[in-house]
């Protein structure tokens, strides 16, 4: 079933320059997302040819359900051929798959990402610590400027608010979880099955961690290129540890093989398994890294993220009823965001107005000090201070509630006669 999402946007606020393009699990699978995937090292290149190309704000969002590239440049082309260089997508598919927000409709889906709306398991709150990441790293490389710094610390907001205001999140339906919920569903005398897990990454470690917690198996072993990884892991939930040398070799004795790695290409082979003895595969990897010729083995049972994303159980049902909810805090968040940007717009006026005022009061008092001896500044000075506050306000509020912003903050810097030497 979709969900669609409806806002109400004052539009006498003006969404800042604010585009995404992107390619997600709505439009793409698992195959397709993974030939636009980018490692830390690719995203890095990206934004620092794109600072070298004259794009000064850009972060990049890479994850297992979406890869997207949030900017305030519109050409969307550079944008396009920069993702397909630094990842193995190609300009033609993101064609087909892609998409391009513009303004308020890009700020609007990146408060819906960050929040967990948007994601292939509603209300996963994983996404807004990669998206804070992807957030950091562009600060760390000078990609991004204030308005983009204040648009995500909004975002960040309104997730802990949905998190702590709803129930949106309540109830396990991670990646991790729907594995092994997939495995105690579906397997029949579990605590006997040798399980093994290929890859200690953070879907690796969560899905460890889940298959301890509910299996109460006692015949795991997990396998990492880092050996040394895995037995960090291996001591915290005291389960068996594997040198990659004697992958082949735990691959025909396990029942259960579950791989999270971070390969480009298969790091499973269809030689690696045997044709007779029965196995199921769990593939949570992004791009897939388990030979696709293996589902036609009839031994073989694989199922893949897509599929396990699509498992629709009751606590996801649960979590629809909090979406109304989570949407009047978005709208509300949304719209300071814009007020802000608004503000930006007129605050140097409004504060060199304030200082100009500011120092008529100081001459005026000075004036008065001379002509009075007995003269009480500070009554005159709080009298004066309140009406220097009551008239810039009252400007401001104005700027931002009026239909011919520009014109008027011309008008009000001619008939104070403001120059750049007052800002």
């Amino acid at each position: 079933m979709s969900i669609i999402f409806t806002f109400e946007i004052n539009h006498n606020l003006k969404a800042p320059f604010f585009n995404v393009i992107g390619i997600s699990y709505k439009n793409a699978n698992t195959s397709v997302r993974g030939m636009f995937s980018l490692s830390l090292d690719q995203s890095k290149n990206l934004i620092k040819e794109s600072l070298q190309a004259g794009i000064d704000n850009l972060v990049v969002n890479s994850t297992c359900n979406r890869v997207e590239i949030y900017s305030s440049t519109l050409d969307f082309n550079l944008l396009t051929e920069l993702l397909c260089k630094h990842s193995n997508g190609t300009v033609k598919e993101f064609k087909k798959f892609g998409y391009i927000f513009k303004g308020e409709e890009a700020v609007n889906h990146i408060f819906k990402v960050g929040t967990g709306l948007d994601s292939q398991i509603l209300g996963d709150f994983e996404i807004i610590a990669q998206l804070n990441n992807s957030f950091l790293r562009s600060k760390k490389l000078n990609a991004v400027n204030p308005s983009f710094e204040r648009l995500f610390n909004m975002i960040k907001h309104a997730s802990k608010r949905i998190k702590n205001e709803t129930k949106i999140s309540s109830g396990a339906t991670s990646v991790s979880y729907a594995a092994v919920r997939y495995i105690l569903d579906n397997i029949s005398d579990l605590t006997s099955k040798r399980i093994l897990l290929f890859g200690t990454g953070k879907i690796g470690r969560n899905t460890c961690e889940n298959l301890v917690k509910h299996t109460s198996n006692k015949h795991i072993t997990l396998i990492n290129r880092s050996e040394e990884k895995a037995k960090l892991i291996a001591g915290k939930f005291e389960v068996l540890v594997k040198n990659i040398s004697d992958l082949n070799n735990q691959i025909s004795k396990t029942d259960i093989l579950i791989v999270a790695t971070a390969g480009n290409k298969p790091t499973i082979l269809s030689e690696m398994v045997s044709k007779s003895k029965s196995l199921t595969i769990l593939d949570l990897s992004v791009p897939k890294n388990v030979d696709e010729k293996l589902g036609s083995f009839k031994n073989v049972d694989l199922l893949d993220l897509d599929y396990l994303s699509m498992l629709t159980n009751k606590t996801l049902e649960n979590r629809k009823k909090f979406i109304p909810k989570a949407e009047k805090i978005i709208k509300e968040i949304t719209e300071d965001y814009y007020l802000w940007v608004e503000t930006r717009k007129f605050a140097p006026t409004v504060n060199a107005l304030k200082l100009k005022l500011k120092k008529i009061q100081e001459n005026k008092i000075n004036i008065l000090k001379k002509k009075a001896s007995s003269f009480d500044d500070a009554n005159v000075n709080e009298v004066s201070e309140h009406l220097i506050q009551k008239i810039t306000n009252q400007i401001a509020n104005h700027l931002r509630d009026s239909d011919d912003f520009e014109e008027e903050l011309e008008s009000i810097k001619t008939i104070f006669q403001l120059n750049h030497n007052d800002y």
